[in-house]
């Protein structure tokens, strides 16, 4: 499948999350933030959770949805929102279906040792659901507030 690229369409997708389903083709008109991660409860995706929910009320401001999406289960995803806190919508992802789409899935090394699993990337879309901004190979630092003066600039 070829690499998505500024311009595209965004991949539609429905999956589960928090009680009922979250689709892209549901949110079109508004923009939306993909931000895809590895695990929930591990380090950084916990810390870019976090950020993200702290800019929650932001991001409501210019009219953007925030939705991150890893390959753990619904239960998973009520247990890591719980203790942390987090109010970010958080879709169930075991199939694959958006991560793959959006070429997200990838070989990767940790300690010498290849395997594959997500790679940490972020997709601003705008309201014509076109993908205006992408972010791969997320460092969490900054990273959110990153995205959110991206969002502001499509309001």
């Amino acid at each position: 499948m070829a690499e998505l690229v500024i311009g595209d369409e965004a991949p539609i997708f429905s999956l589960p999350a928090d009680g009922g389903t979250v689709g892209l083709a549901e949110l079109r008109g508004k923009i939306v933030v993909l931000f895809f991660y590895p695990k929930d409860n591990t380090e950084a995706c916990t810390a870019e959770a976090i950020d993200f929910t702290r800019l929650k009320g932001a991001f409501a401001e210019v009219g953007a949805v925030v939705i991150g999406i890893s390959p753990d289960s619904l239960k998973k995803h009520a247990n890591f929102k719980k203790k942390h806190g987090l109010e970010t919508i958080l879709a169930a992802d075991e199939s694959r279906e958006a991560i793959e789409a959006y070429g997200v899935w990838a070989e990767k090394m940790m300690y010498g040792r290849k395997y594959m699993g997500v790679v940490r990337t972020t997709f601003l879309i705008d309201r014509e659901g076109k993908i205006a901004t992408i972010w791969s190979k997320v460092s969490v630092p900054g990273h959110a507030e990153e995205v959110l003066e991206a969002a502001q600039a499509l309001k």
